[in-house]
This record gives structure tokens, sequence and C-alpha cells, in this order.
């Protein structure tokens, strides 16, 4: 199963590209953020043409998330994250997909900082960590991808000082990724390749594409369970070169068919014994 993760900044806009990457990538499950539009005008049936089904919530101008499944309708399970029902933000969607639970998450951005939006995202994000340990529990197979908006580590962002005051990189932001790594998840494209410079996301400002100047914001995590069925990860990052393209680019990751049950030996019949006792004492 190959499971992508894709904010698609508007997609209304950016439809003909993200068909176009379905048709190349060929994803069976992809989580779509920022698709900044109600669900009364979000393109299902273009989506479907394209060969997937889809769940989705939304809202005019900001936010929104989706799942779509390759030849299959996605079962929607949550419509938004527990924890605060006041909050109305469309952030946050999840379904039953070919056997494995997928959280699709868009985390507050959190600028500028400090405030109330840096404030809101730190306690977004603890209601996603209190959320991911009942998950956990449950012992289901669960993805949870989508834009974090948080990068971990100063390996995931180019030599700069220009995001320095950014909620993106700041330590109580970087303090909860790690928080919910320790719960028990995995972060696949980095257990797949610890060392190398992996981006997801260019700004659209100074040139930052062409000169490479990326951020690895957007993030694959699995539960403990998925994990030795976790056989690929990687960047779809030419995606992010074409015109009018997201500034993110798609990341994915692939998980090996789960194991067949095991059977269990079939039992002799107690008529079958039976009859072999009298065989012998026949005998």
């Amino acid at each position: 199963m190959k499971i992508a993760t894709f904010n698609i900044n508007g997609i209304n806009g950016r439809i003909a590209a993200l068909t176009g990457w379905l048709a190349e990538a060929k994803p069976d499950v992809v989580c779509l953020q920022e698709t900044r539009t109600v669900d009364e005008k979000f393109p299902k049936a273009a989506i479907e043409r394209a060969g997937y089904g889809a769940v989705f919530t939304g809202e005019k101008a900001y936010n929104g998330v989706a799942i779509l499944a390759r030849d299959a309708e996605p079962v929607l399970t949550r419509a938004a994250l527990p924890g605060d029902p006041k909050d109305k933000q469309k952030r946050y969607i999840e379904a039953a997909v070919g056997g494995v639970l997928i959280g699709c998450l868009y985390l507050p951005n959190g600028n500028p900082q400090p405030g109330p939006k840096f404030a809101y995202k730190l306690a977004w994000f603890e209601r996603l960590i209190a959320y991911s340990r009942i998950l956990k529990k449950a012992g289901l197979p669960v993805v949870l991808a989508g834009d974090y908006n948080v990068v971990p580590t100063e390996r995931d962002i180019y030599e700069t000082t220009s995001y320095d005051d950014n909620a993106l990189v700041q330590p109580e932001s970087r303090a909860a990724f790690r928080k919910l790594l320790r719960v028990g998840w995995t972060d696949c494209i980095r257990a797949l390749h610890p060392d190398e410079t992996i981006y997801t996301f260019w700004d659209y400002l100074r040139r930052r594409w062409e000169r490479n100047a990326g951020l690895r914001i957007d993030h694959l995590l699995i539960s403990p369970d998925l994990k030795a069925r976790l056989s690929a990860a990687g960047v779809d990052r030419n995606v992010r070169g074409r015109p009018h393209a997201s500034d993110h680019a798609p990341a994915w990751i692939t998980l090996k068919d789960a194991p067949a049950p095991k059977r269990a030996p079939a039992k002799k019949s107690a008529a079958k014994g039976a009859a072999k006792k009298r065989s012998r004492a026949k005998a």
C-alpha cells in the first residue's frame, strides 16, 4: 500500500496538477491539506474520474483536509480531532482504507509567535498527542499523515537564520513532535533515510525552490505494528518545480502487505478418534 500526504494549497485551483500527479504516482491513499474550499465546492467528480473515492471536510479560504483512496471508498471514522468541541477549524479527518486507519492532519502554523496563534498550535499538538495514545492503546494499524508545520531538527531545514523566529522551528514545537514520537510513532522518512537532506516545502519567496532552500514539515507517522511493514519512503520533489505548483511536494511511504494469519492445526474429529480406537481394539 502506497500512502502519500500532499498540502495542495488550494485544491480547486490545482485540480489538474493533482489529478496529473495521481495518474503518475498512483498512490493507494492520499492525505490532502489546505484544500481551502467548502464541502459543496470540493471537486469530488474530478477526483472520481481520476479513479479515487474521497472523504473531506473544509471551510472557505482556509484549512481543509481530505482522504482519497484509489478504486475504493474511504470509510469515514472522524471529521475532527477530539479534545475541544469549540474548535471549528477543519484540520483533521480520519478514515479506514484497506485495513489501515488513516489520520490526515493539518497542524496549525502558529505564526506569529509568541501569541494566541502559537498557543493554539501547542494546544492542538497536545490534543493530537493525547488522541494518538488512544489510537496506540487500541492496537490498530494507524498512519498519521499530514502537514505538521514543524521542522523536527536542524537537519530538516536549509542553513539559514531567516526562520529563527518562526513557529515551525521553536523549541516548544520540536519538543511536542518528539513527545508524539515517544508515544510510539515512527517518523517514516527519517527512519529509512536517517542522514539524507530531504525537504517537502519550499517557500515561493526569495527563489527558495531554485536554491533548494527547503524545510521538511510534511510527515508520515506509523503505529508500532506497522513498523515491520514499512518498505520505502520518499518525496516527489519534482512536483514542486512544475508550473502553478503548490509550495509543498508530496511525501509518501510504502507498506508491505500484512502477513496472512497463521492457520491453527486441524483438530481430529472425535468420531475419527473413536473409530481408530475401535479399530485398534479389534486388532
